[in-house]
């Protein structure tokens, strides 16, 4: 299935053993503080169609009662400019080596048939680091599968606290987002552009299973769906997810000693597993309660 990179991967899944969310309340747990406060854990889609657009009652329910949201990154201040800065100066091959020449031949060519699929030949990208081509790649897949990031959950509540005023923060920054891609081995960037680019004509339907698990909560299948990947890339799980946890595990904590609410919405690998936020926050003492349950 298709690995989303760090910046848009897609759905959420609970930690191991624990229960699905029975009520439909979806994908939101609430967090009691020692100072009164709570922080709702809520697990995103970063793209959704049309069709399916219209959020679980659960992210009503945190929203409503936070009086902050915060995200992966603030998309109230995102600065695209810095994000082109950003790749202008680090997303380039070194003189002389081209996508060709580190991907080799015959690898050049199986990804190249499948870019060719969404419109962009290889050689046309060609000085790129695979880091940078794979997040090219991403607007032309969801357009393919017929997905809108201004649907995904983070849009729709960025405009409803731009709406009512509610102020709404970032766990990090594009560019440290960015960084962290940057920041892989040549290697693991072919690996992470290679599972951007396997299983193309198999995502529509793999997306709707997510899609559904998602929205169902259902631990099991979002687990599976997840992990299984990236099970067979640990370098790419460790920098993508495992140490961008544990960077903001003392941030969710820290809203945690607040007297207000806060809603704090992250995208599915950052919540599911032994290493997920939900599984971080048990180790210290902390425990989530999915919304909804008794």
């Amino acid at each position: 299935m298709i690995r989303w990179p760090a910046a848009a991967a897609c759905l959420v899944a609970m930690a191991a053993g624990a229960a699905a969310n029975a009520d439909g309340a979806g994908p939101v747990w609430a967090i009691q503080g020692p100072n009164g406060g709570t922080v709702y854990l809520a697990g995103s889609v970063h793209v959704l169609d049309p069709a399916q657009s219209r959020l679980p009652p659960g992210f009503d329910t945190a929203y409503r009662d936070a009086e902050q949201l915060v995200m992966e990154i603030d998309f109230d201040d995102l600065d695209e400019l810095a994000a082109g800065e950003y790749l202008a100066a680090n997303g380039f091959l070194a003189d002389g080596e081209t996508l060709r020449t580190l991907l080799g031949p015959a690898r050049f060519e199986r990804l190249d048939r499948e870019a060719r699929k969404l419109g962009l030949p290889l050689d046309s990208v060609a000085t790129l680091e695979p880091w940078a081509v794979a997040m090219g790649l991403l607007p032309m897949m969801f357009v393919k599968l017929d997905l809108d990031l201004a649907l995904g959950v983070e849009r729709q509540l960025v405009a409803r606290a731009l709406a009512d005023g509610k102020p709404i923060g970032g766990l990090e920054t594009i560019e440290e987002q960015l960084a962290v891609l940057d920041g892989l081995s040549l290697e693991d960037q072919a690996t992470f552009l290679e599972q951007t680019l396997d299983e193309l004509d198999a995502a529509p339907t793999e997306v709707r299973r997510m899609i559904d698990a998602w929205r169902r909560a259902d631990t099991g299948a979002l687990a599976h769906l997840l992990l299984d990947e990236y099970g067979k890339a640990p370098a790419l799980y460790g920098a993508l997810v495992t140490a961008r946890n544990q960077r903001w595990i003392p941030q969710i904590v820290a809203l945690l000693a607040r007297p207000d609410d806060t809603l704090v919405v992250v995208g599915a690998l950052h919540l599911v597993g032994e290493d997920g936020l939900l599984e971080l926050l048990e180790r210290r003492g902390i425990t989530p309660r999915a919304l909804g349950s008794r």
